[in-house]
């Protein structure tokens, strides 16, 4: 018993290291709310809570290391670890179909990757960054989207015409 306790003893905060790591895992969960919101609107499979572990498990990955008095060269290689397991759980949301030269869930792959560098940002105190790359991610998301959608109509109206007139 007295050794469960030393252990507990040995993992406790101080009060500014606690508030500090609430504060970043609070403030990377929010913000994988906000990218993992837009893709729940646009009817994605990983969306608002997808997103909000993704970013708060960066997070964690970065910050406890930090926190226990990593350096900067051990922390890069949980970064790097991080990065290279990100991949593979975006690689589980890329689809190709067989009946068409379609490849599916590559946005939905690149949102989580984004998600888990904001959150890898907030872990090591780089919010302003993460929340710069929250906006810019969200533009891409929902504007670009909207335009490549409003494209996608178009060329296809130029089509019907063309053949339209070739009928003709």
């Amino acid at each position: 018993m007295e050794v469960l306790l030393e252990e507990l003893q040995a993992g406790m905060l101080d009060e500014r290291d606690l508030i500090r790591f609430s504060f970043r895992l609070t403030v990377a969960t929010l913000l994988g709310a906000i990218v993992g919101y837009q893709r729940q609107i646009a009817g994605k499979d990983a969306g608002l809570r997808t997103h909000m572990l993704v970013a708060a498990g960066a997070a964690l990955l970065v910050a406890a290391p930090q926190g226990a008095g990593m350096d900067i060269a051990d922390l890069s290689r949980v970064i790097d670890g991080a990065i290279t397991g990100i991949g593979f759980l975006g690689a589980g949301a890329i689809l190709k179909r067989e009946d068409k030269d379609i490849i599916l869930g590559l946005t939905t792959a690149a949102g989580i990757w984004l998600t888990a560098a904001i959150g890898l940002a907030v872990g090591i105190g780089q919010i302003a960054v993460a929340a710069l790359g929250t906006v810019l991610g969200w533009f891409v998301l929902a504007s670009v989207g909207h335009l490549e959608r409003r494209h996608a109509l178009r060329s296809e109206r130029t089509i019907v015409t063309e053949d339209d007139r070739r009928a003709r």
